[in-house]
């Protein structure tokens, strides 16, 4: 499998009051394409921090992070928002959706963005929608949707530009157990029609319907673990 995503000696320190806390420190990654990798430590590991490195929605203080062949370091802001959005796809612990939007208008807006066609990106919003099963929910408004409905249409907004890696940040944190196994089982069968993921999760059950696992401790990759 070819590397879809590779981190490079990263390092992330953040700074509170006078002191500058080094939360990565030196880390080397790499995710193969086509593979659904959950990230678990304690809390405070540094697993969102890493996240959000290999996501592009933050910059490292130093190190690389390479996305398919590509040193994202050298890139400008607007150059790194584009790359976000026509090729990377995102699902929050807390939904992220515009509450004044329906189901479908949330899904429509990263598609529009895109200059999508309005026609095409409403069909592609529609068939994403009832992909995750809310096809009779796309007139709602968040308000109007349980929490796991709203996680759905998170995760439906997230696939519809058919990215090549999503990244899911707690995305079972605010769920019931019923409703977080429905949620881990998309992402299932997402990844077994191919799709690249990369998921943070506080369990650990749920690290058995992925391909690998990495452990992270004190901003250190402790274990990395295949099936």
């Amino acid at each position: 499998m070819d590397t879809i995503i590779k981190a490079k000696n990263l390092i992330k320190n953040f700074k509170s009051g006078q002191a500058e806390i080094r939360v990565l420190k030196g880390l080397d990654l790499e995710i193969k394409n086509g593979e659904f990798v959950t990230i678990i430590g304690r809390s405070g590991s540094g697993k969102s921090t890493l996240l959000y490195q290999l996501s592009l929605l933050d910059r490292p203080t130093s190190g690389e992070i390479i996305f398919e062949g590509l040193n994202t370091q050298n890139l400008a802001d607007d150059e790194r928002t584009k790359l976000r959005l026509h090729e990377l796809g995102y699902v929050f612990q807390d939904y992220a959706l515009v509450p004044e939007l329906t189901a479908l208008e949330n899904v429509l807006i990263p598609l529009l963005m895109q200059e999508m066609d309005k026609k095409i990106a409403t069909e592609k919003a529609i068939e994403h929608l009832t992909l995750v099963g809310l096809g009779d929910r796309i007139n709602n408004l968040p308000s109007q949707l349980s929490g796991g409905e709203q996680q759905r249409v998170s995760i439906a907004r997230a696939i519809a530009h058919e990215p090549k890696i999503i990244f899911a940040d707690e995305p079972t944190a605010n769920l019931d157990n019923e409703t977080a196994l429905t949620i881990i089982k998309i992402f299932e069968e997402l990844h077994r029609q191919g799709q690249t993921i990369l998921m943070v999760t506080h369990e650990e059950e749920y690290t058995h319907f992925a391909d690998r696992t990495i452990t992270l401790f004190d901003g250190v990759i402790k274990e990395d673990r295949k099936k």
